[in-house]
């Protein structure tokens, strides 16, 4: 069955930088687009970044536009969000979703997510 699993999250301070990672199985990698969501306690969620299926192309939120990456590594099953300069306000679950062979969407199977609190 499809599953992710993410991993890598943490508490960072202010301006700080951290990678978090998903681990998929159960399907074939690389014929999907892969997102990052996340969802801070009580709002709702908010698509963070997205890349297709070969990594060569990526797409941002304005609000981690400049600061974040995404990344694949097709031969590892694995997709990665590289977070640099954090502030208080990227706080949130961060889930990975997996999108569609042509486009983002629909992000039809999600991970469990992983916490990341930036704080001093």
């Amino acid at each position: 069955q499809v599953q992710l699993v993410e991993s890598g999250g943490g508490l960072v301070q202010p301006g700080g930088s951290l990678r978090v990672s998903c681990a998929t199985s159960g399907f074939t990698f690389s014929d999907y687009y892969m997102s990052w969501v996340r969802q801070v306690p009580g709002k709702g969620l908010e698509w963070v970044s997205a890349i297709n299926t070969g990594g060569g192309s990526t797409y941002y939120a304005d609000s981690v536009k400049g600061r974040f990456t995404i990344s694949r590594d097709n031969a590892k099953n694995t997709l990665y969000l590289q977070m640099n300069t954090l502030k208080p306000e990227d706080t949130a679950l961060y889930y990975c979703a997996r999108g569609g062979s042509y486009y983002f969407g629909p992000l039809g199977y999600w991970g469990q997510g992983t916490q990341v609190t930036v704080s001093s």
